[in-house]
Formats: C-alpha cells, sequence, structure tokens
C-alpha cells in the first residue's frame, strides 16, 4: 500500500508520410514524467492528466477542435513507440454534413 509508480511521457503528432513527430513549437513541454499510485488505474490517470492538460491549452488558445496528437506513456523511462504502455490518439472531432 502507498507505493507509488513514474510514468513518463511524451505528445506526437503526425507528420505526413515520414510518420510521427514530437508535438508543437516547443517539444520539451509535451515530455516529462507522472508519479502516480501504483494501482491497475495509475497509468489510465497519468495519461489522462496529459489529454486534459492538452485540451485546457487548446482551449485557452482558443482552437475551435482538439489536434491530432498522440500520447505515450512508458513505465519509468521514454522507449520506442511499439514499447510504450499505453497510446492514446486524439482527434479532431469530424463532422460529416
Amino acid at each position: 500500500m502507498g507505493t507509488e509508480t513514474d510514468w513518463v511521457y511524451r505528445v506526437f503528432e503526425p507528420h505526413g508520410s515520414e510518420g510521427w513527430r514530437p508535438y508543437g513549437s516547443d517539444p520539451e513541454r509535451w515530455r516529462g514524467s507522472i508519479t502516480a499510485d501504483d494501482s491497475s488505474e495509475g497509468p489510465q490517470y497519468a495519461v489522462a492528466l496529459v489529454v486534459t492538460d492538452l485540451m485546457s491549452e487548446w482551449k485557452m488558445r482558443g482552437l475551435p477542435q482538439a489536434r491530432h496528437v498522440r500520447v505515450l506513456l512508458w513505465h519509468d523511462e521514454e522507449g520506442d513507440m511499439a514499447d510504450a504502455d499505453i497510446i492514446v490518439e486524439v482527434r479532431p472531432k469530424i463532422h460529416a454534413e
């Protein structure tokens, strides 16, 4: 009880046929770590914090919709995309008319 886990995250954006690149004009802003309770909800909680932060920034900047990004989360240290413990993809809302 009372143990914690460090999660490392990084946010990426699509970059055409080249795949994904670090998100934003200041990629270090969207790279960091979060310490969460060591439970089954720890990684979901950590990635939810990052997505909430992204959404808050977009709203503050007056962007009308979410940007297309991927949030990757690793246990303890950053690795390759394929090694991520969780990948959450946020896509803009598309209105079909």
